[in-house]
């Protein structure tokens, strides 16, 4: 099994990455700190993260590629044709590719159960949603001191720097 974001909570199988709330927080406000300074580093550089969802116009979708880009990593649109995610075969194939070509993948509203079996077939984080308004870590941006699509994004950069740094 290996890191998964998803309902506010980080499971990892080796060295424990934290997803305390107050961990993401302080890390949250120092995003924000050194993109008010303009000193914002890119410790992302040179990964590449999936994101699976239909429209890459969302909002969400938009949120996430900003968060990620701002930190250094491409970020892919990645459009599945879900039909044909019915059977076992072709999810693990689809989700072997997918762990080959990208660091970690994005799944915005897809099934949870369909996100969990194609967190099953890769070595990579898998977050369900993590970029969407709904997901518990979203809740932690009204304790920023900063406008709401700022807060959201900061938080979000904070989960991607746990999950892959």
């Amino acid at each position: 099994m290996h890191p998964i974001l998803d309902d506010g909570c980080l499971q990892a199988p080796g060295p424990l990455l934290s997803c305390d709330p107050q961990t993401l927080l302080e890390q949250a406000r120092a995003l924000r700190s050194t993109a008010r300074d303009g000193t914002l580093q890119q410790p992302l550089r040179g990964k590449r993260l999936g994101l699976l969802c239909e429209h890459e116009e969302d909002p969400d979708a938009e949120l996430f590629r900003r968060a990620a880009c701002e930190l250094g990593a491409d970020v892919a649109h990645v459009r599945l044709p879900l039909p044909s995610l019915d059977s076992a075969p072709h999810v693990e194939h689809t989700a072997r590719v997918l762990g080959r070509l990208y660091d970690a993948l994005e799944c915005q509203g897809m099934p949870h159960g369909l996100v969990e079996r194609i967190r099953q077939h890769v070595n990579v984080p898998v977050y369900d949603g993590l970029a969407c308004a709904s997901h518990r870590i979203a809740g932690l941006a009204r304790q920023l001191d900063a406008p709401p699509e700022d807060a959201r994004r900061y938080v979000l950069q904070a989960a991607l720097l746990a999950s892959l740094v």
